[in-house]
């Protein structure tokens, strides 16, 4: 998928709020991320624009004017099953609770930083959506079979280790999105487990001289800065 300047869109979201500093925010720290954004400044508004353009999520508010949040979550529901994250404030957990029984599928609880927002997306788009599995991969000279685990270089098998084909999979799984530290900490070494950020970075020095032609300047497990890695085939 692509916008109109030609740049590659991971997926459209829709945002809604009736506060423009909100929506100003939002459409820039998740455009930022590759996604294509519009807004709407109430629930009727965001109908309209979901048959238009049939986005791929939907961020809301719950409170707005003419039709609010937990109304927007019961129309929506009726015609799609477009993923919805609704924006609460603290002490509205009564409200929050209507809007996941209408048909909402997470919340992030104002006030809220852009982070915390991009990983509630990212998760709910990997819980309802689900990426591409691979049992077996091959990109460059590399081949993969995740199932055997497997791996060969110029067809001669390499040494990898069970935790290496478990950050391989993810990466095959997720091609050329930006995956944080944090992301691969959570999905590959499990939220119970408590390693550092720096045992991503050591994990990848190694798989990168295992898989790269050049390990000091990769081609394929790039480092992208302040934010984590991307695989690129």
């Amino acid at each position: 998928m692509k916008s109109l300047s030609g740049t590659e869109i991971k997926a459209n979201i829709l945002v809604v709020d009736d506060e423009p500093q909100i929506t100003r925010v939002l459409k820039t720290s998740l455009s930022s991320q590759g996604y294509g954004i519009r807004t709407a400044a109430d629930g009727e508004e965001a109908l309209q624009m979901m048959r238009d353009w049939a986005p791929d999520l939907i961020v809301t508010d719950l409170r707005m004017p003419n039709m609010d949040g937990l109304e927007l979550c019961r129309r929506v529901r009726t015609e799609s099953r477009i993923p919805i994250i609704v924006l609460s404030v603290k002490g509205e957990e009564t409200i929050k609770v209507g809007a996941l029984d209408a048909g909402a599928d997470d919340y992030v609880t104002k006030p809220f930083s852009p982070r915390e927002l991009l990983a509630r997306v990212h998760s709910v788009r990997r819980r309802l959506l689900g990426p591409k599995e691979h049992d077996q991969y091959a990109f460059a000279n590399i081949a993969i079979d995740f199932s055997r685990m497997i791996l060969t270089r110029d067809h001669k098998e390499v040494a990898v280790t069970p935790q290496e084909f478990k950050i391989l999979k993810y990466f095959v799984n997720n091609i050329e999105r930006v995956i944080s530290r944090e992301e691969l900490l959570n999905q590959v070494w499990g939220f119970n487990s408590y390693p550092s950020t720096r045992t991503v970075d050591n994990h990848l020095v190694k798989l990168r001289q295992k898989v790269e032609k050049d390990p000091e300047n990769p081609s394929h497990f790039k480092t992208v800065h302040g934010a984590g890695y991307k695989f690129v085939p």
